[in-house]
């Protein structure tokens, strides 16, 4: 495994983010409301949800506590690095960096820097890396002072990380993997995909710690009885041994591992090991139960560990290369707080979801809706998530779409608009939003078919041709056909802003109906489908046309066509330009940026006028309407200010106050992908990324 100087140290955990001004091309060292460490799917999910790594335990993205410690003695004297066991004080924090693949903890003290690493591969092109729920975890330890020390390092996974609540009754047990030795812990139960639903943490398989082969190591799992024996024979609970592991506070056993480094001089000691989870089966789909992509070869979890150890080093460097790629066309595209901004909502987006394989070898992507109602494949999740994808792979787009389009084929669903979502996480097995098939007014008709078709446009800008619309034409031809009818406007009915309620005559939502149709209008373009292309388009303008006289209201547009003197962020209209439909003039957008600026709030803009609450994923893609630069840092400068700033510390919520910045609801949920939509208003980025000309 790689041996890379670093300074700093922390617990196989920690990952973080620092505090220091940001040159371009940077990463995150500024306050944020949480610190991704471990991020890979919505069960293995942790968190920091503090400044510092050692001011409280490490969570799972709900908040649950899903404890990771690490301690270091240094010359006989013990502080932690890594959770908020207060028999040991904290070794001093000064650093704590995110990259979008990597969170980089700084500790300095007793005459040593300890740098702790958390590195996920989360390589958008690489779908076999990509899935693997694994993360490389390293502390590096090194002199400051002139002086050798001696030092030990502790780290320890509790078993929090493979159940529900804490009640469950767990197993534990160990076994050698090449020149490994890999540490496993589970419930004793595993009820596979037994339960669906949103607060919930995963109660089956087995949370991993693998550990190379290094110099001066022992491994051992620890149950609470046996800790409680040694207390009997009189061994202090406060012990400075490092040789006997105890478990902080926490009522489960812990994987614990132990290094001792020697006698450390300037020159880097680094240690490693591996934090993974084996869950065997991850998704139902239509009744099937699909195993994680990484799998789909018949490849073990000890054939992945044993491919996972060797490829480190290339992993790493090609993930450097790509967190310094990303984050210079990020900040040239929308300066250096947009930077920030998409380079902490990278991995949350991407960790909100799960991609497997179906039975045939097709990659299947499943988001879920986090912090809501725990709905899974969600289309209006996956609308505003979709720009991270059509930048960095829209496979990884069409995965999401793909199950999506195979159950609206099925005869159980009779309706001709596009569902909602496909069941409760990890459950698709069918539409659960509105009692599934209830009544049109409980779903939400124009608004998915409207996203539905606009996403198989994007991707065929992405992929440079419409193939992936060819396979569901009938389908998407049905949709058009009903926002033809019904989209102008629309009725009473619920948007993906559904906690805002029902809403007839709905401004924005009547301009995605009208993108759509134009949208479709440019795939049967593609597919040269001439005659169907020009009815469609013509339709597109004209409905265009009448929309601007519909909600002209002054120096703005209305939020309701039928409400005077309201407004509201019409961010669907910038895919107007993205997709070059050119079905609105450029004085329509203009106009609403120029009200937009005058009703911003210390944290942004409200969603309309009727709360002072908003959307960040909206508020980037109204941004994303402005026409010069400065529009656009002066709509992005709140969004940034609430990033550092929110007094609530939980993943970046995409639903908060502008005017107190707190958050409202929603957290760790993957629509924060959206803010990712400035590159794609970029063509010459979009198409550099698009190629993977720019992901190394």
């Amino acid at each position: 495994m790689t041996r890379l100087p670093f300074s700093g140290m922390l617990p196989l955990w920690a990952i973080a983010v620092c505090a220091v001004s940001l040159p371009a091309q940077q990463p995150i060292t500024v306050r944020t409301p949480a610190t991704p460490l471990v991020l890979h799917d919505p069960y293995f999910s942790i968190w920091s949800f503090d400044d510092a790594l050692t001011a409280g335990p490490t969570r799972h993205w709900t908040g649950t506590e899903q404890q990771l410690n690490g301690s270091i003695r240094i010359d006989g004297r013990t502080f932690r690095f890594m959770g908020d066991d207060s028999d040991f004080p904290p070794l001093p924090q000064v650093k704590r960096t995110i990259w979008p693949t990597r969170t980089i903890y700084d500790f300095e003290g007793q005459g040593i820097h300890l740098t702790a690493t958390f590195f996920t591969p989360a390589l958008p092109r690489d779908l076999d890396v990509l899935s693997r729920p694994l993360t490389y975890l390293t502390w590096t330890a090194r002199s400051v002072d002139g002086r050798s020390h001696s030092v030990h390092i502790a780290v320890s996974a509790s078993a929090q990380l493979a159940v529900n609540d804490g009640h469950e009754p767990v197993v534990w047990g160990s076994s050698r993997v090449g020149d490994m030795t890999v540490m496993h812990v589970g419930t004793g139960a595993q009820p596979m995909l037994a339960k669906a639903g949103d607060n919930l943490r995963i109660d089956w398989g087995w949370a991993d710690l693998a550990v190379p082969h290094q110099p001066d190591m022992s491994t051992e799992i620890v149950g609470l009885q046996e800790f409680q024996k040694e207390e009997e024979k009189g061994e202090p609970a406060d012990s400075d041994d490092l040789d006997m592991p105890r478990p902080p506070r926490v009522d489960l056993p812990v994987m614990a591992v132990f290094f001792n480094l020697g006698q450390v001089f300037a020159t880097p000691v680094t240690r490693e090991a591996m934090l993974a989870y084996d869950d065997r089966r991850a998704i139902e789909f239509l009744h099937r139960q699909l195993p994680d992509y990484w799998r789909r070869n018949g490849q073990t979890m000890a054939q992945m560990l044993l491919e996972a150890e060797r490829e480190e080093d290339p992993l790493r460097s090609r993930a450097i290369a790509f967190d310094h790629a990303l984050a210079s066309d990020l900040e040239q595209a929308g300066g250096q707080e947009y930077e920030q901004l998409a380079i902490l909502a990278y991995r949350q987006s991407i960790a909100a979801g799960k991609l497997v394989v179906d039975i045939d070898g097709t990659p299947l992507y499943f988001s879920k809706e986090n912090s809501s109602n725990g709905c899974t494949d969600t289309v209006d999740v996956t609308y505003p998530a979709s720009p991270l994808f059509l930048l960095l792979n829209p496979k990884l787009l069409e995965a999401e779409l793909r199950p999506v389009m195979q159950y609206a084929s099925l005869p159980r669903w009779p309706w001709p608009f596009a569902p909602h979502d496909l069941g409760t996480y990890p459950l698709a097995n069918g539409q659960v939003y509105g009692g599934g098939t209830t009544s049109e007014v409980d779903q939400m008709p124009v608004e998915e078919s409207g996203n539905m078709l606009i996403l198989f446009d994007a991707v065929a800008h992405a992929e440079g041709n419409a193939d992936f619309a060819a396979l569901y034409w009938p389908l998407l031809s049905r949709w058009a056909d009903y926002l033809r009818a019904n989209g102008l406007d629309p009725g009473n009915q619920l948007s993906t802003d559904d906690f805002t309620g029902h809403l007839a005559h709905n401004a924005n939502l009547s301009i995605k109906a009208i993108i759509a149709i134009g949208s479709y209008a440019q795939l049967a373009q593609m597919l040269h489908k001439d005659a169907v292309a020009s009815s469609y388009r013509q339709d597109a303008r004209k409905m265009a046309l009448q929309w601007m006289r519909m909600s002209a209201d002054g120096d703005h547009t209305r939020l309701a066509f039928d409400l005077p003197g309201t407004w509201s962020q019409k961010y669907n209209l910038v895919w107007d330009r993205i997709l070059g439909l050119q079905l609105f003039p450029p004085s329509v957008a203009q106009e609403e940026v120029r009200f937009y600026l005058r009703h911003q709030n210390e944290f942004g803009l409200p969603l309309d006028n009727r709360h002072t609450y908003t959307k960040l994923d909206w508020s980037v893609w109204t941004a994303t309407l402005a026409d010069n630069q400065h529009d656009f840092e002066t709509m992005i400068h709140p969004l940034y200010r609430f990033m550092t700033e929110t007094p609530t510390r939980v993943p970046l919520s995409d639903w908060f106050d502008t005017v107190t910045g707190a958050q409202v609801g929603f957290q760790a949920r993957s629509v924060v992908g959206g803010i990712y939509i400035r590159m794609l208003a970029d063509p010459e980025l979009w198409k550099k990324w698009a190629s993977s000309a720019g992901a190394p």
